[in-house]
């Protein structure tokens, strides 16, 4: 039988001077005047948010915060994995288990309108348990000691053993980045108790014979650049996690900065193409508290280890045949032919605003998505 413990964050003060001592001590590089991103993140820009976070940011604040929501650890088949999880005040709730992925996705903004939507102006009818796990390999799930243990599919498999070690025999999945594969396959693996699967700006990777003559021209236009990923400025970090993530662990485990930079680079790769930043497209606070809690976990280089051990990146996967919804925002990279052909998309939705980090960018929106999709299958 699956064991339970309460789970509080309670970071040591020696972890958070050694933090700003670390921020305090960087040796910063020399950069070259008005290349703004072209070179990659900003040296600037990277010294002022470490700036901020040595001198105004609270982690004790945000650490509170996380603690006002039921934490729990367990361990399943061997591996740690940590969760909030929190119970709808309205009895015929339904369960919902919410995917992160690369680096990260804080679902905190929607946790309150989704388990208790008659609190916020919503309907009760459309409330959720909500099931929020940390991949393997993230946070304070810990770092994984097993090859494998960081793929797409073993987090599947982790997840479908949680939700029935809670008791969960019907739940909806929703994910982006990673989690686009995650949630597909725990209906390909549960499905029997997957009753629907919601997508944000899932990641469509062609097979290697997809010629993409079936697509729209909007689709083949997307498959043609996805063809050129691989040679594009913004693909470097993929290539170094798919390959060498342990080459650069050390670089990104030992500088609090080197983490800030090479994290926020991605961030602003897929984030509301609008927005000239990331702390313009997310909230500052809330980006420092996510890169805070790689940081203490020490767990930022076993989370890079899912790029190389993750087999369905670029698989012919097959459709489950559970209804699925796809939620699209700017700048996105989807193209619908391969996520209709991998799911049985029932709902399709494109938004003006927000971008990949969907929940901590356009919670809103998540939110109405996802209430107006599950509320045809409950």
């Amino acid at each position: 039988m699956t064991s339970f413990d309460e789970f509080r964050i309670d970071i040591p003060q020696s972890d958070l001077e050694d933090l700003n001592n670390r921020l305090a001590a960087t040796r910063w590089p020399e950069e070259l005047p008005d290349v703004r991103w072209t070179y990659g993140i900003p040296t600037g820009y990277v010294r002022e948010l470490c700036e901020y976070w040595r001198t105004s940011y609270d982690w004790r604040a945000h650490e509170a915060a996380r603690n006002r929501f039921p934490q729990f650890v367990t361990e399943i088949d061997g591996q740690r994995l940590h969760f909030v999880h929190v119970r709808s005040p309205e009895p015929d709730a339904a369960a919902l288990v919410l995917v992160h992925g690369w680096p990260f996705e804080d679902f905190t903004e929607v946790i309150g309108p989704l388990t208790d939507p008659r609190a916020h102006g919503g309907d009760p009818g459309d409330a959720f348990h909500l099931v929020i796990p940390t991949l393997p390999g993230f946070g304070f799930s810990g770092p994984t000691h097993r090859p494998g243990d960081a793929s797409t599919e073993r987090s599947a498999e982790l997840i479908a053993k949680l939700m029935a070690a809670l008791g969960y025999s019907r739940y909806g999945a929703q994910g982006g980045d990673a989690g686009s594969f995650v949630a597909p396959n725990l209906g390909r693996i549960d499905a029997e108790h997957v009753v629907g699967v919601h997508l944000n700006d899932p990641i469509t990777i062609p097979a290697w014979d997809d010629d993409g003559s079936d697509y729209d021209t909007a689709d083949q236009e997307k498959l043609a650049g996805l063809r050129d990923w691989s040679s594009r400025d913004t693909s470097g970090y993929a290539g170094i996690h798919s390959t060498r993530p342990q080459t650069l662990a050390p670089a990104v485990s030992d500088s609090p900065a080197g983490l800030l930079a090479w994290v926020l680079d991605v961030v602003n790769t897929y984030k509301d193409p609008a927005q000239d930043t990331p702390d313009a497209a997310i909230d500052r606070d809330a980006l420092l508290t996510e890169l805070s809690v790689l940081w203490f976990t020490n767990t930022i280089g076993s989370s890079m280890r899912l790029y190389k051990e993750s087999r369905q990146w670029g698989a012919d996967l097959p459709n489950s045949g559970v209804p699925t919804a796809v939620a699209i925002c700017p700048g996105n990279n989807t193209i619908r032919g391969i996520a209709e052909k991998q799911n049985t998309v029932v709902r399709w939705s494109e938004f003006d605003r927000g971008g990949h980090f969907i929940a901590m960018e356009t919670p809103d929106l998540l939110t109405a998505d996802l209430r107006a999709f599950f509320r045809t299958l409950r």
